[in-house]
Order: structure tokens, then sequence, then C-alpha cells
């Protein structure tokens, strides 16, 4: 049987204030398709479909159309839920979109109620586990403690249970939107540390054929059988060296497995620069970002004039300006947080002054200013218990 496991779609998220829909939309143009052109049996989704829990309108169209144009190629789409999504929202109307052939899994106690296919090789048992919040699904699994190991093991062991009653020879697959150990992390995912655990160990996972992963949005094999497809685009500049893909997956008889990689539509290329910004302006080899959405990492001494407008005429898609100054070890302002512990305000004020412009404090003019401007907030911090105190008298 041959599977397609994509996930994170994140339908309604932009990329620094650039609106992504139409990307988007590319991206499920290319997926209708790839089922279409490379024969596949049944989509995995597994989960973060939407950004937020309430998405905006167009992205629940798109969502919409793509459940449309999936169900119209007869294909069966297994979707379950991830932490990016309202869980009772997007189950809305499960039961009758399944007739469709659509099967959304967004409730933690059906975990071990898998949706069946079979091919030449027999039955194929297909377990969606939802994201699953320890504090809001700990007590319906009967997970022996708190934590994301603890609620995911209690479900994998409904799993091996059901599984355990199949008939012999079926093979198994499971959709599950966690942080397993070994993944490697971007700066787009949002945090789901509980207790300050995040992660869960890959043998939890033990006992079936494969593992369809969600919420690490790179593309990644934490083993042969236990695979994250990443997001279809990057959310991030911390993803510029990822390959956007998903896994087209070949489950063959006895558990076989072979995987491949099928790239998803880049709708521009994403390029983190760093320097000065004359070497930045000037430098040759920076040519071929002219068209890539960029971010650039500043480290002159001192923040220069107007870097936004002067860096864009050369990369007309900046996106993101970072400053990092150059500081030399011996730099006392290298340390600057070190040095405001048992500082007035004032000093503190002009310290900031100089760490900002690469060691030149303020002028006698600019003290005056900075001296007014301490004390009218001083002045606006006590007024109001001194009118209340007049009232009250």
């Amino acid at each position: 049987m041959r599977l397609l496991h994509t996930s994170d779609w994140h339908l309604g998220r932009s990329f620094h204030r650039v609106n992504l829909l139409s990307a988007q939309r590319e991206f499920i143009d290319h997926l209708v398709a790839t089922v279409r052109e490379r024969q596949v049996d049944a989509v995995l989704v597994a989960g973060d479909v939407y950004d937020r829990a309430v998405p905006p309108l167009a992205a629940v169209e798109l969502f919409d159309g793509a459940l449309h144009r999936l169900a119209d190629l007869g294909v069966p789409t297994v979707m379950i839920s991830g932490n990016h999504d309202s869980a009772r929202r997007l189950g809305v109307g499960a039961g009758l979109i399944e007739r469709a052939g659509i099967h959304l899994r967004t409730d933690p106690a059906g975990c071990a109620t898998p949706v069946v296919l079979a091919d030449d090789h027999g039955d194929i048992a297909l377990y969606g586990l939802p994201y699953l919040e320890p504090a809001l699904v700990r007590e319906t699994l009967g997970a022996e403690a708190a934590g994301h190991p603890a609620v995911l093991r209690a479900a994998m062991d409904r799993v091996r249970a059901d599984l355990a009653t199949r008939p012999p020879g079926t093979r198994s697959v499971v959709l599950a939107h966690a942080f397993v150990t070994g993944g490697a992390p971007s700066d787009s995912e949002r945090d789901i540390t509980v207790g300050g655990v995040d992660s869960v160990p890959a043998e939890i996972f033990d006992g079936v054929d494969y593992a369809a992963l969600g919420h690490l949005h790179g593309s990644q094999a934490i083993t042969e059988r236990i695979r994250y497809s990443g997001s279809p685009l990057a959310y991030s500049f911390s993803e510029a060296r990822h390959r956007k893909s998903m896994w087209l997956v070949d489950l063959g008889p006895g558990g076989t497995l072979a995987a491949e990689r099928v790239d998803c539509p880049v709708p521009r290329p994403l390029a983190r620069i760093r320097g000065r910004i004359d070497a930045l302006l000037s430098d040759a080899d920076l040519d071929r970002y002219e068209d890539a959405w960029v971010e650039a990492t500043l480290t002159d001494p001192a923040r220069p004039h107007e870097p936004m407008p002067r860096l864009a005429r050369r990369f007309p898609h900046l996106l993101s300006l970072v400053f990092d100054p150059e500081r030399a070890p011996e730099d006392p302002l290298a340390s600057y947080a070190q040095r405001l512990r048992g500082r007035t305000d004032r000093q503190i004020a002009e310290d900031f002054v100089a760490h900002v412009r690469g060691g030149r404090g303020p002028d006698e003019a600019e003290r005056t200013v900075l001296g007014a401007a301490l004390d009218a907030v001083r002045v606006s911090e006590t007024e109001p218990a001194e009118t209340a105190g007049e009232a009250r008298g």
C-alpha cells in the first residue's frame, strides 16, 4: 500500500507579515497532483492543519477545498489534530465527512479505533493519535503520570492492545503529533514543554510498522519506521536549509517498508546573510540572494544609519533585520548586563546609550534630556498616589 505522509500545513500562517495563502494553495495543488500521479492509496496528515485554534475564513475555505478534492479522487485520508488546532472545531462533522473517505481523528478517547484499509497482502490498521495535552487527557487515557511520555505511552498501549485482536499479519500505522527524542527542532514550532519535559522516546512506538509524525518542521527520519514529514513551507528563517517535502511510503507484505521524499513547491528561497552593512551592500557573492526572502544580521559596532531601506534597495524581499555588534572579548560592553548591578537609573540609561553606539556615551545636552525624562517618569509615578490622598482628605 502506498501512503503519502504530510503534516504541519499551518493554513492561515504568514511569514514575517507576508501572506502565504497563495503558496499554501499551490501546495494543496501539488498534494492533489501527487496523489493522482503517484497512485497514492491513502493520505496521512499528522496534525497542525491550521495555524491557530480559530483560523481565518480564507484558511477554512482552502481546507474545505482540499477535502473536496481528496474525496473526489476516492483516496482515503486520515487526519489528526495538532497542538495548533482546536481539536473540537476540526472534528466538527467528522462522522458525516467520514462517509466521503476523510477520517478526522481529534478525540483522544478514540485513539485505539483504527481506520482499516486492505490491499492484496491483507489489512492495514491506521491509528490516529491527536495531539495529547497531558493535563486534559491523562484521566481519559488512564496515564500513570503527567507529561507527554506518560500520556503517549498510555495511548500506544491501547493501540497495541487493539492490534493484538486483529488478524495475524495485520500491518499497522500510527499518526501522532509529538516531539520525539532525537528530532531536530526549528524556531517556528510552538513549545509543548510540560513540567520541563517536552520529548518522548522513540521506543514508545515499538510494535507498529510505521509512525507518521507531525510537529517538527524539518523532514527527518528518527528511525527507518519513525519519520517526520515536516512542514510543506518554511515558517521561520531557521528553516532556510530545510528541504521541504512529503514522504511517499510503500508498506509491503510483512511490514516491509520503502520511503521516498517528494519535494514541495518553494514560493521563494530563504537566505540568511551576515556582516557589516558596507560588505552586505557590495559583496558580489550575495547577488544570488537578491530574489530571496532575506534575514540580514548586521555586525557593525555601531548601528548604521537607516539600514533597512539601504539594504532593501539591494534585497527587495528583505524581511528581517538583526543587530549583533562585533565586540572584542575584553570589551566591557560585551558583558553589558553584568554592569547593571548596583547602578542608578541614570547611569544605566547613559550606559545603554554607550552600548548601542559602540562605546560613545551621551554628551552634556543628551545627559540633560535623559535626566529630564527620568524626572518626568518619577513624577508620573507619584502623582496618582498624591491625587488619591487628596481625594480621601
